[in-house]
């Protein structure tokens, strides 16, 4: 993706994320408050409780904004994902490499952080706070390089997947020919 196709990706789906989380709120709220009010009702015909069935619309509508709330985040969080591994320093090169690399970092970022418990515990109660702090920063940059790491061999099983295809696809054309 070049620069101004990012920029044009994130202003257009950030705002749909943004509005789609409200959305999802606002409905989950609903099936919460509304549904105790109107329990007395019953729905003539369907014999259904009017605060069952507003839950229930209110919850399938959450989950429908939910849904489209989270494709948009995928793809953001892919955008994300690509500038922070860039400002960590990790090229863009063999796919291969960079997953070993990465994998690399984990080990390295789960040794400095055990390293660093018995010295931040003797800082009293800001020490607490700072071990629990590392641990969390430690654990996000972790599942950073995880989804990193799943992100290209992803990319390496599709690439081999289309080669493999082309094969068949070529063997098939070649064996339609001869006959």
């Amino acid at each position: 993706m070049s620069t101004k196709s990012i920029g044009e990706e994130v202003r257009r789906r950030f705002p749909r994320l943004t509005m789609s989380l409200v959305m999802a709120i606002i409905f989950w709220i609903i099936s919460a408050v509304v549904p105790p009010t109107i329990s007395d009702l019953v729905i003539p015909g369907l014999n259904v409780n009017a605060g069952t069935l507003v839950g229930f619309i209110a919850l399938l509508f959450t989950a429908i904004f939910l849904i489209r709330a989270l494709s948009d985040a995928l793809i953001l969080s892919d955008i994300v994902t690509d500038i922070i591994v860039k400002r960590l320093g990790i090229r863009e090169e063999r796919s291969s490499r960079r997953a070993a690399r990465d994998a690399i970092y984990i080990i390295i970022i789960i040794l400095v952080a055990t390293a660093l418990y018995p010295v931040l515990g003797t800082l009293g109660n800001i020490g607490n706070t700072l071990t629990t702090v590392t641990t969390y920063v430690a654990l996000a940059i972790i599942l950073l390089l995880i989804y990193d790491i799943g992100r290209i061999l992803y990319r390496m099983v599709e690439q081999k997947a289309e080669s493999v295809a082309d094969r068949l696809a070529k063997m098939a054309e070649r064996s339609k020919n001869r006959e």
